[in-house]
């Protein structure tokens, strides 16, 4: 078995493989990257845990090297099993395990194929999500469903939460169905072609609140956003990162969309372009995250201001 994965939602999977006595003759991962305010080289975590357990670890920077796809070819995989890589597997890469890729994807295929199927879902206001164990093909997240796993997304629900729990559910998944699907007594089948949908890469720019959304829209981007990039605006010519928040009803007032309506321990109410949204955990320039409540203690914001 070949694995390849790089960032925390690949972890859980890598350890079921593992703990299911797969011989995981080597893990694939990018290479390290600067991180923290020293900018120093950083192991993915999937790294992290390989390196604990002794696996080989492989780090090139493509797979579309003859040189990289040669040295694959070397460990001579049964399968390749793939979650959140971050890299392309070209078809040649594809064709090198003798049974195949297989593809842990953190929605319910067809919606949301690409880059961020967690956040998109709840941005859109989708009621459930899921993972898929998919055969990869040369398309972007379109190959053949060998099983699916649904759960539903809740009213609160961020993309921090939602994550931890389809890492976990990706992991049980492949643990429970790896094994059926090697020796062939499971198959897979195609997507229907009706609802596809693309989650494209998240931005630091789509981050900047647009005080002009609608109330429910931007509170479910506060809650998508959550953990990274995290919703923003502007105070007093300094940054402010809203990391909770929910939509109210309208006061029908005439107010400008984000002016501030009313302040309390409970919550900073701005307007928008339709509703209002409750402010309920911030972050100032330089601070750390805090309730509303406890954000007042240190900084006077008054009614009739406006956000940018």
């Amino acid at each position: 078995m070949v694995y390849a994965g790089t960032p925390a939602f690949a972890v859980p999977a890598l350890e079921a493989l593992i703990d299911s006595g797969y011989r995981v003759a080597a893990v694939y991962t990018q290479p390290d990257r600067p991180a923290g305010r020293g900018r120093r080289l950083r192991a993915s975590p999937v790294k992290t845990l390989a390196l604990e357990h002794g696996l080989v670890v492989e780090q090139p920077e493509s797979l579309r090297d003859p040189a990289a796809q040669a040295r694959l070819a070397g460990h001579a995989p049964d399968a390749m099993v793939v979650a959140a890589y971050g890299l392309i597997l070209p078809p040649a890469v594809l064709a090198i395990p003798t049974q195949g890729c297989l593809n842990i994807h953190a929605s319910l295929l067809p919606r949301w194929r690409g880059a961020a199927p967690i956040q998109r879902a709840i941005e859109a206001g989708d009621e459930e999500s899921g993972v898929c164990l998919m055969e990869m093909a040369a398309g972007l997240d379109t190959g053949p469903v060998v099983a699916c796993r649904s759960t539903s997304i809740g009213t609160e629900e961020t993309a921090s939460t939602l994550h931890d729990r389809l890492a976990d559910m990706g992991a049980e998944l492949l643990a429970s169905t790896l094994n059926d699907w090697l020796a062939g007594r499971i198959g897979a089948s195609d997507q229907p072609a009706e609802g596809v949908t693309y989650a494209d890469k998240i931005t630091t720019e789509e981050a900047r609140v647009d005080w002009h959304m609608d109330a429910d829209s931007l509170a479910r981007r506060v809650r998508a956003f959550n953990p990274w990039p995290v919703m923003r605006c502007h105070r007093d010519h300094s940054p402010l990162k809203i990391w909770a928040a929910w939509a109210m009803p309208d006061p029908a007032t005439t107010a400008a969309p984000g002016e501030v309506l009313a302040v309390s321990e409970e919550g900073i109410d701005v307007q928008t372009g339709d509703g209002v949204l409750r402010l309920l955990q911030v972050q100032a320039s330089g601070g750390r995250a805090q309730a509303v409540a406890d954000f007042l203690r240190g900084h006077t914001v008054h009614v009739g201001e406006t956000l940018l």
